[in-house]
């Protein structure tokens, strides 16, 4: 996952940096639903069935959410003017048989000097 190289807002899935002082300024969440195209889906099975392994149409539309959730969240806590985004979390769930739906979400924070 790579974050947009004009971003200088640290991401971190810690909830807390010890001995730093920050100023909470709320929640940033972003969500995106992922669709599979049926002919991917049905050489994807296919593939399963024969040989296992990863299922690589998958993963890679897996990243592009991820990277899209991040760069969401990224501009929310710009909005905000936030220095870090703590406790980043991702959660995914099915929404229609084809269909999943991914949340990213956080806390924006501005340090305290």
């Amino acid at each position: 996952m790579q974050t947009p190289k004009t971003s200088e807002i640290l991401i971190l899935t810690i909830d807390a940096e010890v001995g730093r002082k920050v100023q909470c300024l709320g929640m940033v969440h972003a969500e995106s639903c992922l669709c599979r195209w049926i002919g991917k889906d049905i050489m994807a099975s296919v593939r399963n069935w024969t040989i296992g392994g990863e299922l690589e149409t998958y993963t890679k539309i897996m990243n592009e959410s991820v990277e899209l959730i991040t760069d969401r969240l990224l501009a929310q806590a710009e909005v905000l003017g936030a220095d870090a985004i703590y406790g980043l979390r991702f959660s995914t769930s099915t929404i229609v048989q084809g269909a999943a739906e991914l949340i990213g979400y956080g806390t924006a924070v501005r340090y305290v000097d």
